[in-house]
Formats: C-alpha cells, structure tokens, sequence
C-alpha cells in the first residue's frame, strides 16, 4: 500500500504545472479510486491543509495519513514534494542557462495559459463538492471579493468567514 501510495504522489507531483492546485481534479479522483478517499473527505481535508503554513498542498500529508496513518502521511509528503523541488531545481538552473532567448519567451507564453488551465480545473473538482447551495456559494464568492477587490489578508478572511460558515452550519444544520 506504502509503494503505491507513494507512486501516486509521485506522479501528482510532477504533473502539478502551475502548483498543487492544478491536479487537484486529479487527485480527487485517484484516491477516490485507489484509496477509498470520498469527496467529502477530500473537500475538508483541503480545508484544514489550507489553514496550515507552508504550500498549500500540505493537504497531502493528511490524505496520507487518512490512508495509512503517521508512516503513510510522511509517505505521502516525501512522495509529493521531494519529485517537484528537484524538478524545479533542475529546471530552473536549465532555464537560468538559457537566458532570454526567443525560444524560452516561446515556451513560458505557452506554458502560461496551460497552467491557469490546470489550476481552474482543481478549483472545480473542490467548488463542485464544497459549493452545495446559496450559503456555500455566498461564502465562497465573499472570499473572492474580500480578496481581491480589498486586499483583505487571507488568513482575516480564512479566520472571518470560516469562523461564520461554523456559526451558520451550526445554528442550522440544515443549510447545506
């Protein structure tokens, strides 16, 4: 279970163009399949990794260890951000090398849109099941404005807003 686990984590990592979030979708579906992981799950357990410091792909040291206990989540994380640190080191000491050349300008514009691409996609496969009716969504698009309209610093907004979607889940139950 241990090898697996870590060859799926190895493969997330150096497909996540972009960041972690781009193959959120992914991972969603792959430990679903693989591991028993429900959408549920999945959905709180990015909540809770995006309250920790650090990358905000910390999520998957706690999939981990949803999985297989303490061994699987250093598993997971070793098997997650070991593969694309030393990508991007390698990476990045070929890319410094090139210089600003025609070709790496070509390559970076092409790359771009792709990413953005990617991290839509794992915004999706976490909006689809954390978004589940008008107060979700509210609290969901508040964050954005808060954010990006007032500069508002995430963690105020994380605190604020997390702080009113558990008074409103539990002064009714019901709402989602």
């Amino acid at each position: 279970m241990l090898i697996k686990l870590a060859f799926t984590f190895v493969l997330l990592s150096v497909f996540a163009v972009g960041g972690g979030t781009a193959v959120l979708h992914e991972m969603q579906d792959v430990l679903s399949a693989q591991f028993g992981i429900g959408p549920q799950v999945f959905i709180k357990t990015y909540g809770i990794g995006q309250l920790a410091p650090g990358p905000n792909m910390t999520m998957v040291v706690l999939l981990g260890a949803q999985i297989g206990g303490a061994l699987a989540a250093v598993v997971a994380g070793l098997a997650f951000f070991v593969p694309s640190s030393v990508l991007c080191l390698w990476v990045g000491r070929v890319w410094n090398r090139i210089g600003e050349t025609p070709w790496r300008r070509a390559v970076q514009n092409g790359l771009e849109p792709i990413s953005i691409g990617l991290m839509c996609s794992g915004i999706y496969a976490v909006a689809k099941t954390a978004l589940t009716g008008p107060i979700t969504v509210a609290l969901a698009v508040l964050s954005y404005l808060l954010i990006v309209r007032t500069r508002t610093s995430p963690i105020a907004v994380i605190l604020g807003l997390g702080a009113a979607g558990g008074a409103l889940s539990y002064l009714l139950p019901a709402w989602r």
